[in-house]
């Protein structure tokens, strides 16, 4: 036995898995691209987000395909996906369901609970910024511990359970700034930039015309939670590790050096250094390596952190901005 505590058994059976894994990952990329051109890095988070577990926030400006492409990752990855269009008039019952009184043939009476679209597996919350700060918290518990409670009672979700939500960073008007509990509870938050022209001129040709590419399923439910059982198993060198809490821990205040730290009014919490651990192991299973490297962590530093983190008043005075700073923490790991 090696000194992870894993035999050669378990590693032989861990790398074969991985090896069947890549393959049909391998599938699902290829699925994707027929729908979506020109956004790898994006396609590459989200899916990683969903190897890892967890929840993501696509910013961006509206037209560059957020919603095509969680409706293409529902139906490649096989799973029961639903949609919610965030509006200021949104309810939490809207999104939780609520309770109907029914009675009887013989005259009794009883409460019966009818789901709202949260039961899904795949959960697009689009603009979730429009909705009210009350309706917003609805989602915190589902997103945290997989089950809502409506009247008194524990509401289990379906496995697995993703969140992919979307925020338009441009126009502020009508909407509420999501709260921090929120944002530390999303994975990743994935920017979503304009392709380039090559990626844009195969979108016109191939959107405009009599056909249009469809995705097909790849995957099913099991089949993606048998994959995300294997991201835990993936082994983690020491130095990773260190990576990992040499950067979160050198963006808090008070820990790092002052050229970063002095512009931070608030830094990522411990939960930030799990989601990294889960991230980078999902990462190089999507690029078909057996184990992360620091190049993982460095390459995943933005995603996982940026929206963990608050400028202080003096650094936005001078324009300093989040990635700048975690670009200086992602430096020093050398």
């Amino acid at each position: 036995m090696n000194a992870a505590g894993k035999t050669a058994g378990d590693e032989t059976a861990i790398i074969a898995e991985a090896e069947r894994a890549v393959a049909r990952l391998a599938d699902v990329r290829a699925a994707i691209g027929k729908v979506i051109y020109g956004q790898d890095s994006v396609v590459e988070r989200s899916l990683v987000t969903i190897l890892a577990g967890g929840h993501g926030l696509l910013v961006g400006v509206p037209g560059l395909a957020k919603t095509k492409l969680v409706e293409a990752l529902g139906t490649v990855l096989g799973l029961d996906a639903r949609r919610i269009q965030f509006t200021p008039d949104l309810m939490p019952s809207d999104i939780l369901g609520s309770e109907v009184l029914d009675q009887a043939t013989d005259g009794t009476r009883s409460f019966r609970f009818i789901r709202g679209p949260i039961f899904a597996q795949l959960l697009m919350a689009d603009e979730i910024n429009r909705a009210s700060p009350r309706t917003q918290s609805a989602l915190l518990q589902s997103m945290q511990e997989h089950h809502v409670t409506v009247a008194g009672h524990r509401h289990d979700l379906p496995r697995p359970f993703h969140v992919l939500a979307t925020q338009n960073p441009l126009e502020q008007e009508g909407t509420y700034p999501l709260p921090e509990a929120q944002l530390d509870r999303f994975l990743m938050q994935i920017d979503v930039h304009y392709p380039d022209r090559e990626a844009e001129r195969r979108i016109l040709l191939a959107t405009t015309g009599i056909g249009e590419g469809e995705a097909v399923r790849v995957l099913d439910a099991d089949e993606l939670m048998a994959m995300q059982r294997l991201v835990r198993r993936m082994p983690v060198s020491e130095k990773v590790v260190e990576a990992i809490l040499d950067l979160v821990r050198s963006t808090r205040p008070g820990e790092g050096a002052d050229d970063i730290t002095r512009h931070i009014a608030w830094g990522p919490g411990p939960r930030a250094s799990q989601s990294l651990m889960l991230t980078v192991r999902a990462r190089a299973l999507y690029d078909g390596r057996l184990a992360p490297s620091v190049d993982d962590v460095i390459a995943l530093a933005e995603p996982v952190l940026q929206h963990r983190m608050a400028l202080s008043f003096a650094a936005r005075a001078d324009n300093v901005t989040l990635r700048e700073l975690i670009a200086r923490a992602t430096r020093k790991l050398g």
